[in-house]
């Protein structure tokens, strides 16, 4: 389906900063709205119910999927995940960009139920600093970050599914890069035929 907004789904490994650059990504840039997944992990530090996450019970989250209410959920590090198909379709189809952070699996699944969805990956400098972000952030045990770490090896090697790959390694070029994108995106022909339909019909471009 062709909708006159953009969905932009955004991945990385744990500790690699895809929270930390959308959400300065969305304060810089009104035009584009957060899509709040659904999960049965416990929040973490001040995270609130329907800001970061829909924190759902097991039995809620299956009630979800038998009803076929998410546009795709997996398993990440022992928890689900799932995203409200209504929700993001409510959102691209008055106009509005989505910002989607999800895992892998759900972004290549996104990808194949909307193909004009703009798949970006965000990858550390290096194993050594991802280690010490995952340290740094001082939320999760040993042996906890031993398993995001190997985690993270089989999502990188996913990359190649993705339209765009930002390196964070200086924050501030990471989040100039992930701007440019969205930018770009919203310059594109498809785009602008959908989003400023109404100039193409009044220049004869129909």
């Amino acid at each position: 389906m062709d909708y006159p907004g953009n969905l932009f789904v955004v991945a990385a490994p744990s500790g690699a900063g895809k929270s930390s650059l959308v959400k300065a990504l969305m304060e810089i840039d009104a035009g584009v709205a957060p899509s709040v997944s659904h999960t049965t992990r416990p929040p973490r530090g001040q995270e609130k119910h329907g800001r970061e996450y829909f924190f759902l019970s097991n039995d809620e989250f299956d009630r979800m999927v038998e009803r076929q209410s998410f546009l795709e959920w997996a398993h990440v590090h022992g928890h689900r995940y799932g995203t409200s198909r209504q929700a993001i379709e409510d959102r691209i189809r008055t106009g509005a960009d989505v910002m989607l952070e999800i895992d892998y699996q759900g972004a290549i699944n996104i990808k194949k139920i909307f193909a004009n969805a703009v798949l970006i990956f965000i990858l550390p400098p290096s194993w050594e600093e991802l280690r010490a972000r995952l340290q740094r952030r001082g939320e999760d045990s040993a042996q906890v970050i031993e398993l995001r770490l190997r985690n993270a090896a089989e999502e990188m090697a996913q990359v190649q599914h993705f339209d765009f790959v930002i390196i964070n390694e200086l924050f501030e070029r990471a989040l100039f890069d992930l701007k440019s994108i969205v930018h770009a995106q919203r310059l594109k022909y498809a785009a602008q035929r959908r989003s400023r339909a109404a100039t193409f019909e009044a220049l004869n471009l129909t």
